[in-house]
């Protein structure tokens, strides 16, 4: 069982509590590129880890990640003129680079000394893939670039999109590791999603609804290996890479394209969370492309307001359809994998008490990463060791789905494929 002191480890992460600070050793995703498309265009407010800030691109299309608040009067920089390489506040016309530095203050032109106290909390942000990357630590722990193959791939082999979630960023991680309610909560639309259908694998995921977890450590996280049998006594694999803080890779399903999740906090109640999904051997066709940014798939339709709020959010109920579960339509009602898990995850509350659960070994995965982030965290905390998940070979890694003779080893027989190598044929049923 999670005590409450352990709920409470693993869920906050304000600068200063242990998970904070184990989020801010790693590169985690900000923006989508296209959100600062231009030199000097418009700044983005952006909320991670509990920090309000906002993000621009300057004239030299240096990118830039500042505190939100003007250190004068404490107004929004988000309001702000972005010209003339900096960030220019609208109330008084002080101006700030991308490092945060007071570059001029107009109404005391001769205070130069003052001036060049005056420096903004900033952070790196640099652009890996299509996504825009921060690294919110110490700059002398700075980790590699982030080198995960969906966004190291080329660019018409990929495709991320972003969701606010409204809800602590651990219930929606754990349910990206939780692979044995496929069987239940998206069984009705395994056939009828395009990313999904026609694998063979959906046969084996509802031919077996019991599944048997091994999981193994990995050097960056865990596999989580879920083992379902099927014909002539063989066992059908699905192996999830879990790696250290926040990423989620799902097995493949056919020559469909792979997918997966960071789920990044914003604050204590709320995630963005991002999916991806991208193919290792070929460009994904114009309907792959097309079904991702439609919200099929692992993904979600959102509001177009900038808010990257779900159109199905708990203010309509999900838009959950009562006829449709009752037809056997859905399992839940809801359309959609990506909302029939965020409706679940958010229902249990902005932050679960975990105190309260009743679990079962097919939580076995759940309960080692839970424990995995508990060790890290406090590891950081009290020695100053850095956590793992951080390294390149930590992150070149893939998922599989593949069927094994009974007397096999699943982390020993697919040691070679759960890594990234470019060209390397991925292994999926």
């Amino acid at each position: 069982m999670t005590t409450k002191e352990q709920n409470e480890l693993l869920t906050r992460t304000d600068k200063g509590t242990p998970m904070g600070e184990l989020f801010r050793q790693y590169w985690i995703p900000a923006l989508h590129a296209d959100e600062l498309p231009e030199n000097d265009c418009p700044p983005v407010r952006v909320k991670l880890l509990g920090e309000k800030m906002v993000a621009f691109r300057d004239t030299e299309g240096r990118y830039g990640l500042i505190d939100e608040f003007c250190p004068h009067r404490l107004a929004s920089l988000y309001f702000g003129r972005n010209e003339d390489c900096g960030l220019r506040c609208s109330y008084h016309g002080w101006k700030f680079d991308v490092e945060g530095n007071c570059t001029e203050i107009p109404s005391d032109p001769d205070k130069e000394d003052f001036r060049k106290t005056l420096k903004l909390k900033s952070y790196p942000l640099i652009k890996v893939g299509d996504i825009l990357w921060t690294h919110m630590g110490d700059a002398e722990n700075r980790p590699p670039e982030p080198a995960w193959e969906f966004c190291t791939v080329a660019p018409e082999q990929t495709v991320a999109t972003k969701r606010l979630q409204e809800c602590n960023w651990l219930q929606a991680l754990e349910g990206g590791i939780d692979s044995s309610h496929v069987s239940f909560l998206h069984s009705m639309e395994l056939e009828r999603d395009p990313l999904f259908r026609g694998s063979k694998g959906n046969k084996y995921n509802l031919g077996d609804l019991r599944p048997v977890f091994e999981v193994t450590p990995s050097a960056g996280g865990l596999y989580i290996g879920a083992r379902r049998k099927v014909e002539n006594g063989k066992n059908y694999w699905r192996v999830t890479q879990y790696v250290m803080p926040c990423f989620t890779m799902i097995p493949p399903r056919g020559d469909h394209p792979q997918h997966g999740h960071f789920w990044v906090p914003i604050d204590d109640e709320n995630c963005m969370t991002w999916s991806y999904d991208y193919h290792s051997q070929r460009p994904l066709t114009f309907e792959e492309r097309k079904a991702c940014l439609d919200g099929k798939g692992v993904h979600v339709a959102v509001i177009p307001d900038g808010s990257f709020r779900p159109l199905q959010n708990k203010d309509n109920d999900y838009l959950i359809d009562r006829e449709a579960q009752r037809r056997g339509e859905t399992f839940s009602g809801v359309k959609g994998f990506g909302m029939q898990d965020a409706s679940l995850q958010e229902s249990m509350g902005p932050i679960v008490d975990r105190s309260n659960e009743n679990l079962v070994p097919t939580d076995k995965g759940i309960v080692m990463t839970r424990n995995m982030l508990t060790k890290a965290a406090e590891a950081l905390r009290d020695k100053g060791t850095m956590p793992p998940g951080r390294e390149p070979e930590h992150q070149k890694v893939r998922s599989v789905s593949i069927v094994l003779e009974p007397d096999l080893n699943y982390a020993d027989a697919c040691k070679d494929e759960m890594v990234a190598g470019e060209g390397k044929a991925r292994v999926s049923v």
